[in-house]
């Protein structure tokens, strides 16, 4: 059951995140400043999907059906961050790909059903 897949999204690994936050205060921290610190690699909701159906052992058994009341009377509009400042104070780079993230993402929650975890669902 999916919303508006045609929705944008900016992905940011949350390891490069911390990443990132460590250098806040470890690189020249400076008291008071402010930063912006995200991903790059921006895609449709759709496209996400696909990559995770793509990386399934069982993507023929996967319908993807339209729920009404997942879809938002006004959706998100593509937020990209600028993080130059940042870069530029300390840096960083992310490191970690959206292939890599969503791979990630998808063995963890393999992982969580493999032992028999209970979620919510709406």
């Amino acid at each position: 059951m999916v919303g508006n897949l045609k929705s944008l999204r900016t992905y940011a690994d949350v390891r490069d995140a911390v990443r990132a936050y460590y250098m806040l205060v470890t690189v020249h921290p400076v008291a008071g400043e402010y930063y912006n610190i995200g991903g790059s690699y921006t895609c449709e909701v759709k496209d996400t999907l696909n990559t995770l159906i793509s990386y399934s052992t069982r993507k023929d058994e996967i319908k993807i059906v339209t729920d009404q009341e997942r879809l938002r009377p006004i959706d998100a509009d593509l937020q990209v961050p600028d993080c130059r400042k940042f870069k530029e104070h300390t840096g960083w780079e992310p490191r970690i790909s959206f292939e890599t993230t969503m791979r990630d993402l998808l063995n963890y929650w393999r992982e969580r059903v493999r032992h028999g975890e209970t979620f919510l669902t709406r």
